[in-house]
């Protein structure tokens, strides 16, 4: 690609101290054996190549391309270079910079990136992704991935500059939040034993194992959302899931290659959006029951009945005689619409049972209680039993005195009677009295 050219160009060898390295140049990295081996050739040869330079005043000159070879002059101890002098505007420069680096291989993708970047942000003219690609000569979405490189956490950008991971891993932890980019960043190596070291060596993994774990344990399906994604004001700073940029589905150029096509890659989003529809769901029917799917015990107070405290009544038909024998598939009158409201699946609507003396669903409850009404009823006739023969005893006891005093006994006769018989009973207890 050839830049548009305001004026003539003009060739001649400058004063190589007349020249100043551009700022907006995207090669910031330069090997050193590379530039010794360079110098050597130009003291051998010269600079066989003119540096294309535009002017600043009469004696400066910012160099457009050419940073290489006006380094390796340096070195080289040259006193001029040749230049092309040529008036160009800032985005002329930025856009020939970009053109030329591309065409070499060891520009770092994440220079290039900024490069890109730069240019969007030029207000005369105006750059799009689309036409960077075409003057690049390059696909709209290799664009839009390098441009995501600039969005890059701290963590990564060490570890991508410092080749530690490729530019596959890059531009997959790019494509991510913030926070999930440090998490899937850990997921790049696995730890290795090998040698018979007992520490262990960082191994990186396959580009394809990271973009696997992504899709695994980052992105979330949006065709099993409970809340509705054409819902721009179920979360209004977020907007609508259909236009979201963060949307796999949407945003094809960026999450190109993905083989899920319509996921959400910012799960803090996702779960926001999660909380409303639950509350909006319970404020519309204040006796929806919510439940959770999750271990542990809910904090004191909460409305939400945690598992083992409820049965999920399963809508579909059984497919087997156990199934057809198992609570969960039965009904009962107990029966009640619920939501989770924590866990796997919030915002899922489900029928549940939340009555424990149910006889369909806590049949185990419901037989303990009948043990224990056997019990009691078992205990109440045996005391009942033990009162009618203590009843019966005594007035046999009455009546055996009355037939053998021949004279009516008085109450006084009948209280003596009783305190003598007691302490006979007493002294005759092995166990000493009160046993």
């Amino acid at each position: 690609m050839t830049t548009t050219v305001q004026v003539q160009s003009e060739y001649r060898d400058l004063p190589i101290d007349w020249l100043v390295e551009s700022t907006t140049n995207p090669r910031q990295t330069y090997d050193a054996d590379a530039m010794q081996e360079l110098a050597v050739s130009i003291r051998a040869n010269g600079v066989l190549q003119p540096l294309l330079v535009r002017p600043v005043n009469e004696r400066r000159f910012e160099i457009v391309f050419g940073a290489r070879r006006y380094r390796g002059s340096v070195i080289a101890e040259r006193e001029t270079v040749p230049v092309c002098i040529r008036e160009m505007t800032d985005a002329q420069v930025l856009e020939a910079q970009l053109v030329e680096n591309l065409q070499r291989q060891d520009v770092h993708p994440l220079h290039e990136a900024q490069g890109f970047a730069a240019l969007l942000r030029l207000e005369e003219p105006k750059y799009s992704i689309e036409l960077i690609a075409a003057k690049c000569g390059k696909g709209a979405g290799y664009v839009a991935s390098r441009l995501r490189l600039t969005e890059l956490v701290p963590a990564a950008v060490e570890a991508f500059t410092k080749d530690e991971i490729g530019v596959g891993h890059a531009l997959l932890l790019a494509k991510l939040q913030p926070e999930q980019q440090e998490e899937a960043l850990t997921a790049c190596w696995q730890a290795s034993y090998t040698g018979g070291s007992s520490k262990p060596k960082r191994v990186l993994l396959p580009v394809r194992h990271l973009r696997e774990w992504i899709e695994h344990n980052i992105l979330l399906d949006l065709a099993s959302a409970p809340f509705s994604k054409e819902d721009a004001v179920l979360v209004p700073e977020a907007g609508s899931c259909l236009d979201c940029s963060k949307r796999t589905g949407h945003n094809t150029l960026l999450f190109e290659g993905m083989t899920h096509a319509d996921r959400c890659s910012d799960p803090k989003c996702y779960a926001a959006k999660l909380d409303v529809h639950v509350k909006q769901a319970v404020a519309q029917k204040p006796k929806l029951v919510q439940i959770s799917t999750a271990y542990g015990k809910p904090a004191d107070g909460s409305p939400v009945v945690p598992r083992g405290k409820y049965v999920e009544i399963r809508q579909e038909k059984p497919k087997n005689e156990y199934q057809q024998d198992a609570p969960e598939y039965k009904a009962c009158r107990f029966a009640a619409e619920a939501i989770v409201a924590d866990g796997t699946d919030k915002g899922e609507v489900r029928k549940v049972c939340v009555n424990p003396e149910c006889p369909v669903h806590h049949p185990k409850r419901q037989q303990q209680r009948n043990h224990a009404d056997a019990a009691f009823k078992a205990d109440q006739e045996k005391r009942r039993r033990e009162e009618a023969i203590a009843q019966t005893t005594g007035m046999r006891v009455l009546k055996a005195i009355g037939d053998a005093v021949p004279v009516r006994l008085m109450k006084r006769d009948l209280l003596f009677l009783a305190e003598r018989l007691t302490m006979t009973l007493e002294e005759r207890c092995p166990f000493g009295k009160g046993a």
